[in-house]
Protein backbone atom coordinates (compact mmCIF):
# COMPACT_ATOMS: atom_id res chain seq x y z
CA UNK A 1 0.00 0.00 0.00
CA UNK A 2 1.49 3.72 -0.75
CA UNK A 3 0.05 6.42 1.29
CA UNK A 4 0.15 10.30 0.89
CA UNK A 5 -0.60 12.28 4.74
CA UNK A 6 -1.88 15.56 3.65
CA UNK A 7 -0.55 17.89 6.88
CA UNK A 8 2.92 17.01 8.32
CA UNK A 9 2.63 18.09 12.28
CA UNK A 10 1.82 16.82 15.45
CA UNK A 11 -0.77 13.80 13.70
CA UNK A 12 -0.15 13.44 10.61
CA UNK A 13 3.65 13.36 11.61
CA UNK A 14 3.26 10.86 14.19
CA UNK A 15 0.76 8.80 11.72
CA UNK A 16 3.35 8.58 9.41
CA UNK A 17 6.09 7.24 11.44
CA UNK A 18 3.33 4.57 12.58
CA UNK A 19 2.78 3.61 9.22
CA UNK A 20 6.48 3.46 8.07
CA UNK A 21 7.40 1.25 11.61
CA UNK A 22 4.91 -1.20 11.39
CA UNK A 23 5.24 -1.79 7.78
CA UNK A 24 1.64 -0.43 6.75
CA UNK A 25 2.93 0.99 3.73
CA UNK A 26 5.63 0.17 1.45
CA UNK A 27 5.79 4.16 0.20
CA UNK A 28 4.76 7.25 2.84
CA UNK A 29 4.42 10.31 0.91
CA UNK A 30 3.72 13.90 2.42
CA UNK A 31 1.92 17.14 1.20
CA UNK A 32 2.69 19.96 3.27
CA UNK A 33 2.05 23.84 2.77
CA UNK A 34 5.35 25.06 4.84
CA UNK A 35 8.31 24.29 2.32
CA UNK A 36 9.62 24.61 6.00
CA UNK A 37 8.08 22.30 7.74
CA UNK A 38 7.89 20.05 4.26
CA UNK A 39 12.23 19.98 4.36
CA UNK A 40 11.95 19.20 8.04
CA UNK A 41 9.89 16.07 8.03
CA UNK A 42 11.93 15.14 5.24
CA UNK A 43 14.94 15.24 7.76
CA UNK A 44 13.15 13.82 10.33
CA UNK A 45 12.35 10.87 8.48
CA UNK A 46 8.51 11.21 8.88
CA UNK A 47 7.99 10.48 5.25
CA UNK A 48 9.96 9.14 2.69
CA UNK A 49 9.19 12.31 -0.20
CA UNK A 50 6.96 14.85 -0.63
CA UNK A 51 4.21 14.97 -3.32
CA UNK A 52 2.13 17.46 -4.93
CA UNK A 53 -1.18 16.42 -4.71
CA UNK A 54 -1.86 15.17 -8.75
CA UNK A 55 0.75 12.36 -7.41
CA UNK A 56 -0.53 11.79 -4.60
CA UNK A 57 -4.25 11.08 -6.56
CA UNK A 58 -1.89 9.06 -9.05
CA UNK A 59 0.01 6.79 -6.84
CA UNK A 60 -2.09 6.24 -3.60
CA UNK A 61 -3.62 3.99 -2.24
CA UNK A 62 -4.23 5.82 1.04
CA UNK A 63 -4.88 9.33 1.54
CA UNK A 64 -4.92 10.72 5.12
CA UNK A 65 -6.32 14.35 6.13
CA UNK A 66 -4.26 15.86 8.85
CA UNK A 67 -5.15 19.08 8.37
CA UNK A 68 -6.47 21.72 11.00
CA UNK A 69 -10.37 20.99 11.29
CA UNK A 70 -11.40 23.57 9.36
CA UNK A 71 -10.08 22.30 6.08
CA UNK A 72 -10.81 19.44 6.36
CA UNK A 73 -14.32 19.56 4.79
CA UNK A 74 -13.51 21.12 1.66
CA UNK A 75 -10.66 19.19 1.60
CA UNK A 76 -12.15 15.94 1.43
CA UNK A 77 -14.79 17.16 -0.68
CA UNK A 78 -11.95 17.54 -3.53
CA UNK A 79 -10.34 14.25 -2.64
CA UNK A 80 -13.30 12.80 -3.35
CA UNK A 81 -14.31 14.19 -6.83
CA UNK A 82 -11.19 12.90 -7.95
CA UNK A 83 -10.16 9.62 -6.90
CA UNK A 84 -10.45 6.22 -8.48
CA UNK A 85 -13.02 3.73 -7.13
CA UNK A 86 -10.14 1.87 -5.54
CA UNK A 87 -8.63 4.91 -3.56
CA UNK A 88 -9.63 5.69 0.16
CA UNK A 89 -9.53 8.92 1.63
CA UNK A 90 -9.27 9.42 6.04
CA UNK A 91 -9.47 11.90 7.70
CA UNK A 92 -7.90 12.30 11.56
CA UNK A 93 -9.91 15.82 12.48
CA UNK A 94 -11.28 16.24 16.30
CA UNK A 95 -14.69 17.54 15.43
CA UNK A 96 -16.82 15.56 12.59
CA UNK A 97 -20.20 17.05 12.21
CA UNK A 98 -19.38 19.66 9.17
CA UNK A 99 -17.00 17.29 7.57
CA UNK A 100 -19.75 14.33 7.20
CA UNK A 101 -22.69 16.84 6.44
CA UNK A 102 -21.12 18.57 3.61
CA UNK A 103 -19.78 14.73 2.29
CA UNK A 104 -23.05 12.99 2.83
CA UNK A 105 -24.52 13.44 -0.36
CA UNK A 106 -21.48 12.83 -2.58
CA UNK A 107 -21.24 10.15 -4.87
CA UNK A 108 -18.23 9.02 -3.41
CA UNK A 109 -18.85 9.28 0.41
CA UNK A 110 -18.26 5.77 0.26
CA UNK A 111 -14.41 6.10 -0.08
CA UNK A 112 -13.92 8.26 3.32
CA UNK A 113 -13.65 7.44 6.28
CA UNK A 114 -13.93 9.51 8.76
CA UNK A 115 -12.29 9.22 12.09
CA UNK A 116 -10.74 10.89 15.29
CA UNK A 117 -7.81 9.36 17.06
CA UNK A 118 -8.16 10.21 20.89
CA UNK A 119 -4.59 11.27 20.93
CA UNK A 120 -2.53 14.74 21.10
CA UNK A 121 -0.07 16.64 22.92
CA UNK A 122 0.42 20.32 23.54
CA UNK A 123 3.36 20.38 21.20
CA UNK A 124 3.48 21.26 17.14
CA UNK A 125 4.89 20.92 14.10
CA UNK A 126 6.87 17.89 12.24
CA UNK A 127 8.92 18.00 15.82
CA UNK A 128 6.68 16.93 17.60
CA UNK A 129 5.78 13.76 16.23
CA UNK A 130 6.64 10.92 18.63
CA UNK A 131 7.43 6.74 17.85
CA UNK A 132 4.04 4.91 19.42
CA UNK A 133 1.76 7.91 20.27
CA UNK A 134 -1.34 5.98 18.88
CA UNK A 135 -0.45 2.73 20.64
CA UNK A 136 -3.22 2.07 23.42
CA UNK A 137 -5.67 5.13 22.20
CA UNK A 138 -8.71 4.99 21.53
CA UNK A 139 -9.91 5.89 18.17
CA UNK A 140 -13.64 7.07 16.92
CA UNK A 141 -14.81 6.21 13.69
CA UNK A 142 -17.77 8.45 12.72
CA UNK A 143 -20.77 6.89 10.69
CA UNK A 144 -18.79 4.10 9.57
CA UNK A 145 -22.29 2.76 7.47
CA UNK A 146 -21.58 5.30 5.19
CA UNK A 147 -18.12 4.10 4.55
CA UNK A 148 -17.60 0.64 2.04
CA UNK A 149 -17.00 -2.12 3.50
CA UNK A 150 -13.74 -2.56 2.06
CA UNK A 151 -12.53 0.75 3.24
CA UNK A 152 -13.31 0.94 6.44
CA UNK A 153 -11.75 -2.52 7.27
CA UNK A 154 -8.77 -1.32 5.83
CA UNK A 155 -8.30 1.61 8.15
CA UNK A 156 -9.70 -0.47 10.88
CA UNK A 157 -6.92 -3.11 9.93
CA UNK A 158 -4.26 -0.07 10.16
CA UNK A 159 -5.87 0.95 13.60
CA UNK A 160 -5.91 -2.40 14.95
CA UNK A 161 -2.52 -3.08 13.54
CA UNK A 162 -1.42 -0.11 15.49
CA UNK A 163 -3.04 -0.99 18.27
CA UNK A 164 -5.73 1.36 19.27
CA UNK A 165 -9.59 0.55 20.64
CA UNK A 166 -12.07 0.98 18.03
CA UNK A 167 -14.89 3.13 19.20
CA UNK A 168 -18.38 3.66 16.54
CA UNK A 169 -20.25 6.57 16.62
CA UNK A 170 -22.57 8.99 14.89
CA UNK A 171 -20.61 12.16 14.19
CA UNK A 172 -23.09 14.52 16.39
CA UNK A 173 -22.31 11.64 19.46
CA UNK A 174 -18.72 12.26 18.70
CA UNK A 175 -18.67 15.84 18.58
CA UNK A 176 -20.57 16.17 21.67
CA UNK A 177 -17.99 13.62 23.89
CA UNK A 178 -15.52 15.40 22.76
CA UNK A 179 -16.73 18.78 23.89
CA UNK A 180 -16.81 17.35 27.30
CA UNK A 181 -13.54 15.21 27.54
CA UNK A 182 -11.17 17.09 24.81
CA UNK A 183 -11.70 20.51 23.83
CA UNK A 184 -13.54 21.37 27.36
CA UNK A 185 -9.67 20.95 29.27
CA UNK A 186 -8.48 23.25 26.59
CA UNK A 187 -10.11 26.15 26.80
CA UNK A 188 -10.20 25.88 30.58
CA UNK A 189 -6.42 25.50 30.51
CA UNK A 190 -5.95 28.59 28.18
CA UNK A 191 -9.02 31.04 30.37
CA UNK A 192 -6.22 29.98 33.51
CA UNK A 193 -3.19 31.05 31.64
CA UNK A 194 -4.96 34.10 30.69
CA UNK A 195 -6.45 34.49 34.36
CA UNK A 196 -2.72 33.84 35.87
CA UNK A 197 -0.84 35.97 33.16
CA UNK A 198 -3.15 39.39 33.77
CA UNK A 199 -2.45 38.88 37.89
CA UNK A 200 1.70 38.25 36.87
CA UNK A 201 1.40 41.71 36.04
CA UNK A 202 0.53 43.38 39.21
CA UNK A 203 2.34 40.94 41.35
CA UNK A 204 5.78 39.77 39.91
CA UNK A 205 7.20 37.01 41.89
CA UNK A 206 4.10 34.52 40.78
CA UNK A 207 5.76 32.11 39.05
CA UNK A 208 8.41 31.14 41.06
CA UNK A 209 5.78 29.75 43.46
CA UNK A 210 4.29 27.87 40.54
CA UNK A 211 4.79 24.11 41.00
CA UNK A 212 4.01 20.83 39.35
CA UNK A 213 -0.31 21.03 39.43
CA UNK A 214 -0.22 24.13 38.11
CA UNK A 215 2.38 23.08 35.34
CA UNK A 216 0.36 19.84 34.67
CA UNK A 217 -2.80 22.66 34.51
CA UNK A 218 -1.59 24.96 32.31
CA UNK A 219 0.55 22.63 29.97
CA UNK A 220 -2.50 22.46 27.24
CA UNK A 221 -2.18 26.51 27.36
CA UNK A 222 0.92 25.90 25.17
CA UNK A 223 -1.18 23.91 22.20
CA UNK A 224 -0.96 26.06 19.05
CA UNK A 225 -3.88 28.78 18.70
CA UNK A 226 -4.36 27.53 15.29
CA UNK A 227 -5.35 24.44 15.26
CA UNK A 228 -7.66 25.27 18.47
CA UNK A 229 -9.43 27.99 17.35
CA UNK A 230 -11.02 26.33 14.79
CA UNK A 231 -11.80 23.24 16.73
CA UNK A 232 -13.59 25.65 19.26
CA UNK A 233 -15.40 27.47 16.41
CA UNK A 234 -16.26 24.29 14.67
CA UNK A 235 -17.40 22.82 17.68
CA UNK A 236 -19.20 25.86 18.69
CA UNK A 237 -22.73 24.73 20.59
CA UNK A 238 -21.30 21.75 22.17
CA UNK A 239 -18.48 23.89 23.62
CA UNK A 240 -20.56 26.21 24.83
CA UNK A 241 -22.89 23.91 26.51
CA UNK A 242 -20.07 22.41 28.38
CA UNK A 243 -18.50 25.91 28.92
CA UNK A 244 -22.31 27.00 30.41
CA UNK A 245 -22.28 23.83 32.75
CA UNK A 246 -18.35 24.46 33.72
CA UNK A 247 -18.88 27.52 34.61
CA UNK A 248 -21.99 26.68 36.87
CA UNK A 249 -19.84 24.48 38.63
CA UNK A 250 -17.35 27.16 39.32
CA UNK A 251 -20.23 29.47 40.52
CA UNK A 252 -21.50 26.72 42.78
CA UNK A 253 -17.71 26.24 44.68
CA UNK A 254 -17.60 30.48 44.57
CA UNK A 255 -20.44 30.57 46.47
CA UNK A 256 -19.39 27.47 49.14
CA UNK A 257 -16.46 29.66 49.46
CA UNK A 258 -17.53 32.98 49.87
CA UNK A 259 -20.19 31.30 52.71
CA UNK A 260 -17.26 29.32 54.19
CA UNK A 261 -19.33 26.04 53.66
CA UNK A 262 -16.69 23.88 54.71
CA UNK A 263 -19.21 20.74 54.29
CA UNK A 264 -20.21 21.42 51.05
CA UNK A 265 -16.98 21.94 49.51
CA UNK A 266 -15.91 18.37 50.98
CA UNK A 267 -19.09 16.91 49.62
CA UNK A 268 -18.80 18.42 46.40
CA UNK A 269 -14.82 17.59 46.13
CA UNK A 270 -15.45 13.76 47.12
CA UNK A 271 -18.13 13.77 44.26
CA UNK A 272 -15.91 15.26 41.81
CA UNK A 273 -13.32 12.22 43.30
CA UNK A 274 -15.49 10.10 41.84
CA UNK A 275 -13.54 10.62 38.18
CA UNK A 276 -10.48 8.38 39.79
CA UNK A 277 -13.22 5.37 39.03
CA UNK A 278 -13.49 6.41 35.52
CA UNK A 279 -9.53 7.69 34.89
CA UNK A 280 -7.79 4.40 36.34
Amino acid sequence: MKTTVIGLGLIGGSFALSLKDKGLSECVMGIERSERSARRALDLGLVDRIATLDEALAESDLIVLATPVDTIPVMAVKLLNRIRPDQIVMDMGSTKQELCEVTALHPNRGRLVATHPMWGTENSGPEAAEHGAFAGRTVVICDSERSDADALAAVERIYRTLGMPIRYMSAEEQDTHCAYVSHISHITSFALALTVLEKEREEEHIFDLAGGGFESTVRLAKSLPQTWAPIFLGNKYNVLDVLREHIHQLQILRRMIERDDRQGLIDAMSKANKIREILK
